[in-house]
């Protein structure tokens, strides 16, 4: 659908492209913007060339940061002999929310998909063996797909010859649901992850 304003259809078509945005929530967004006082808008603006300029990788463990190394690598409070693998950044700050795990991270920025053409050297895999000196436990918490499986596979098999302990995270039943909804991969993995009550 075209506009009467060009600039309206370019920023529909850019929201558009964000992940979960289809054009509906697209033109939400662009109409709500048209909306708001202009201070509201400069300062949304001010806040998108920020982004790129700002944030970087931190050099140690390829999470966002503004500095280098980030709050949690240069942390003396966390335990540097455990660390903990994600494929995404939105993923530590989900570990983070529940302020039980007190080590380290390290970002993949992504899962092996050999259908896609992602292979170890598109991914942080590299980045995380030159980190492993004095360091007794890595913990694989990556999504559960055939991609996070692939890949938790791969980096177990690398690590492996370190003698460093290599666990992943449990896997099971959502607190809410029902066993005769849930695969049975699931069931398998809530299974194998039980623990004393």
């Amino acid at each position: 659908m075209i506009y009467t304003s060009d600039t309206i259809e370019k920023l529909v078509s850019l929201f558009a492209t964000l992940p979960g945005i289809g054009r509906k929530t697209a033109q939400r967004l662009t109409f709500h913007l048209l909306r708001q006082p202009d201070e509201l808008l400069k300062n949304f603006s001010e806040a998108l060339g920020e982004l790129k300029q700002n944030v970087k990788y931190c050099s140690v463990c390829q999470n966002y940061t503004e500095t280098d190394p980030c709050p949690i690598c240069s942390s003396t409070k966390r335990d540097r002999t455990i660390i903990c693998v994600v494929e995404e950044p939105n993923d530590v700050v989900a570990i983070e929310k529940t302020g039980e795990f007190r080590g380290l991270y390290h970002v993949l920025h992504g899962v092996l998909n050999p259908l896609e053409g992602i292979t170890q050297e598109d991914i942080k895999i590299k980045e995380l063996l030159a980190r492993l000196d004095g360091v007794e436990e890595i913990i694989l918490a990556l999504n559960p797909s055939v991609e996070g499986e692939v890949t938790t596979q791969y980096i177990a098999k690398l690590v492996k010859p370190l003698s460093i302990r290599t666990t992943r995270i449990a896997r099971g039943l959502p607190i809410g649901s029902d066993l005769e909804f849930a695969d049975e991969a699931t069931i398998t993995r809530a299974l194998e992850g039980r623990s004393e009550v």
